[in-house]
This record gives structure tokens, C-alpha cells and sequence, in this order.
């Protein structure tokens, strides 16, 4: 029985360019410029931002490709763990301070 995600197919995501090369093109390059040297961010610091995004995004891929790049990148399984408890936190807090929303339209049919 197949599964949707299997591992092996992250190695296939060079080929996202098979329909649209030009905009792959244009994606890669950008990744490149972005992830691959160190800027205000060190390149450990922005896989570990990957990481978390990884996880909150649900990209089972990127989970992958990104829990290697941390351990590549220096990284330690605690501080992987830590990033993904701050995606983990954020996503709670993005969905109460939404709550906000709901009270300003209760208030408008309430009261």
C-alpha cells in the first residue's frame, strides 16, 4: 500500500520546475539568496525558523529536509524541540487573539 507522503519523494522536488522552468528558476534562486549563506540571520538560526514553520505548516517534506539541515547546521535535538514548541505557542496565541473578533461581533448582536 502506498502512503501520500514517502520519504523518497523530497529528492523529487527539483522537478517542480518540469512545467514552469523559468519559474522554478526564479523560486530556486530566491531560496538561494534567502537560506543559504549566513545575513543578520546565521544559516543554523533561519533552519531552525524553518523547522518550526515546517511544523505548523504541516509539510511533512520539509520536516524532513529541515530537521537534517538543523543537525547540519549545528543545531541540537532540544533546541529543534524548542523551535517547534515556539510554532507551537504562536499557532495557540494566532488563534485567541483572534477570539477578539468574535467578541466584537458579539458585542454588535448582543448588546
Amino acid at each position: 500500500m502506498s502512503n501520500y507522503f514517502e520519504s523518497e519523494d523530497l529528492a523529487k522536488f527539483g522537478q517542480i520546475g518540469r512545467h514552469a522552468p523559468k519559474l522554478a528558476e526564479d523560486f530556486f534562486k530566491y531560496y538561494g539568496n534567502v537560506t543559504a549563506t549566513d545575513g543578520a540571520l546565521s544559516k543554523r538560526e533561519k533552519a531552525l525558523i524553518a523547522l518550526a514553520v515546517a511544523h505548523a505548516q504541516k509539510c511533512a517534506y520539509c520536516i524532513d529536509a529541515y530537521t537534517t539541515q538543523c543537525l547540519e547546521t549545528g543545531s541540537n535535538p532540544e533546541q529543534m524541540m524548542e523551535a517547534v514548541h515556539v510554532a507551537a505557542v504562536m499557532q495557540a496565541g494566532i488563534t485567541l487573539a483572534h477570539s477578539v473578533q468574535m467578541y466584537n461581533h458579539l458585542d454588535k448582536l448582543v448588546l
